[in-house]
């Protein structure tokens, strides 16, 4: 860890993706520096300024936690790498003092390193390369352990010199990437208790999406452990998505009468398309313009092919699947990045698994399902199911 030193630290923010996007680049800047204020406004007051695709954090207050606000920021979409640096003046000797202070904790006990010079300010008297060979000169004397190595350093000093400082650090961090959310609109994710539908909420939110939650219930069928395991899974994807509306949506009486009165092997197949005819109404209210699941296909029977094509078959707006593609390896891998897999695994229940057929429909025909549905006239319930949801805001800060 870098010592704590009588020197102005702030922290700066380079983006990728956004910087291609030509006149409605600055729409995106706006959202991501919006997004940033709120993942630190509890930290304390700051200064943040942006230029040259970088936006510049500058904290007001002695108290201002850094190291948290590093940890917040590495989960905001938008940012494609951070680092925390060190400000001195566009001087040379400045430059050399500020290098040997501020990262004599990185540099005492490492073996390699490298100098990299960014110069934006081309008034500045020297050329980068030559930055890079004098300040290694300067550190390799101070730092009597270190050697030289441009292929594979362990550590990589940064000068950067700027149109009104010149910054030292010690390289970037690789962040969240993606784009800011709230810039590509809002929709609805399905989310069970299971491993696939986090992971599916956060890699719509990686593309800008803003994300609001629906979830089933079944008691007695269900558990409350079963709801605050997805509600635990909410929590934890609210860092990359922002708040969180979640809804809970009470599902008993529907799932009774699809087993009273369809059946067997189509259970499954109908009780999905009735969860879609529910999360699109609540999606209509909420102005969500797409619901989201976590399929992918062929994983479970529900998840062929023509299954999907007849879930979707009731659905008036679009269905994302960002999964749809993936192997199980695959969505486990992002699970445990996000740190939801160790929830999602739990042994609770979710409505999904309520009386599940002993063998499912694996390529049912919509006309089937479709003339299975009409036993029954499930309208009323489900109108009643969406006046009895329950509605849950989960903040960022939590």
């Amino acid at each position: 860890m870098q010592r704590r030193i009588k020197m102005q630290e702030i922290i700066l923010i380079k983006y990728g993706e956004m910087a291609l996007k030509g006149m409605n680049k600055k729409t995106f800047e706006d959202v991501l520096v919006k997004n940033i204020k709120r993942r630190i406004k509890s930290l304390g007051k700051t200064f943040i300024t942006r230029a040259q695709s970088t936006i510049y954090i500058e904290p007001a207050d002695e108290g201002f936690d850094i190291d948290e606000a590093m940890t917040r920021l590495g989960k905001v979409f938008g940012i494609a790498a951070l680092c925390r640096a060190a400000v001195c003046e566009k001087d040379f000797e400045d430059i050399k003092r500020v290098a040997c202070e501020y990262l004599a904790d990185t540099l005492e006990y490492a073996k390699t390193f490298k100098v990299t010079a960014k110069r934006s300010d081309k008034n500045f008297s020297m050329k980068s390369p030559e930055i890079c060979r004098e300040l290694g000169g300067v550190l390799l004397e101070k730092f009597e352990r270190l050697s030289v190595d441009v292929n594979d350093p362990e550590i990589t000093v940064t000068v950067e010199i700027r149109d009104t400082n010149a910054y030292v650090h010690a390289g970037n961090i690789k962040g969240a990437g993606g784009l800011p959310v709230g810039t590509s609109g809002h929709a609805l994710l399905l989310l069970s208790g299971g491993i696939d539908s986090p992971v599916a909420g956060y890699m719509m939110a990686k593309r800008g999406v803003h994300i609001s939650a629906i979830h089933y219930v079944s008691p007695p069928y269900t558990s409350e452990r079963a709801r605050l395991k997805v509600e635990q899974l909410c929590e934890k994807i609210t860092p990359y998505c922002g708040s969180i509306a979640f809804f809970c949506v009470p599902f008993t009486k529907i799932q009774e009468e699809i087993k009273n009165n369809c059946p067997e092997e189509f259970f499954t197949i109908i009780m999905r398309r009735l969860m879609m005819k529910i999360a699109q109404k609540i999606a209509a209210r909420e102005k969500c313009l797409a619901l989201i699941t976590g399929e992918s296909v062929g994983q479970v029977a529900s998840q062929t092919m023509s299954a999907l094509v007849c879930t979707d078959a009731v659905c008036e707006i679009p269905v994302f699947r960002p999964l749809i593609g993936m192997d199980k390896t695959e969505i486990v891998e992002i699970s445990r990045k996000i740190d939801t897999f160790d929830i999602s695994i739990q042994p609770y229940e979710d409505c999904c698994t309520v009386f599940t057929p002993k063998h499912p429909k694996v390529r049912p025909i919509l006309s089937d399902i479709e003339a299975a549905e009409q036993n029954f006239d499930f309208e009323p319930l489900l109108q009643e199911a969406v006046e009895k949801t329950e509605l849950k805001i989960f903040n960022l800060d939590m």
